[in-house]
């Protein structure tokens, strides 16, 4: 994506590695850096609140088929194993558009809590 990267997240990118092997490669991520790692399962028709976070940016992994994805101005349907970069400050909310549940991998980039979500929108009347 074509955001503006923050500090937190060009050094994520710089730490992330891949090895080739005979049977095929690994990608590793920088873990210390991370201030949490979910699976996130999204049922269908069901969506995140679109939200923000202050104290933190957050990488994604795409999983699974049938998601939509919100992150500033842009909406897209990812593609399985797209990487996404969720700089600090910018609105983003993943839908499940599909017939079954799809689930995305959520790092936090920087310490941060759960209580760090500033909700814009949110389907079940959570501020």
């Amino acid at each position: 994506m074509n955001y503006i990267k923050t500090r937190d997240i060009e050094l994520f990118q710089k730490a992330i590695t891949e090895e080739i092997r005979p049977w095929g490669k690994f990608r590793s991520f920088p873990h210390d850096q991370a201030g949490s790692i979910k699976i996130i399962t999204v049922k269908s028709g069901e969506t995140l609140s679109l939200q923000y976070h202050k104290k933190r940016s957050e990488f994604w992994i795409i999983l699974d088929e049938g998601l939509e994805v919100t992150a500033g101005d842009q909406v897209w349907q990812p593609v399985v194993n797209e990487e996404i970069f969720i700089p600090l400050e910018v609105p983003h909310r993943v839908r499940c558009i599909g017939q079954k549940p799809a689930r995305i991998m959520e790092i936090w980039i920087g310490k941060s809590e759960e209580s760090d979500i500033i909700r814009l929108e949110d389907a079940y009347g959570r501020k």
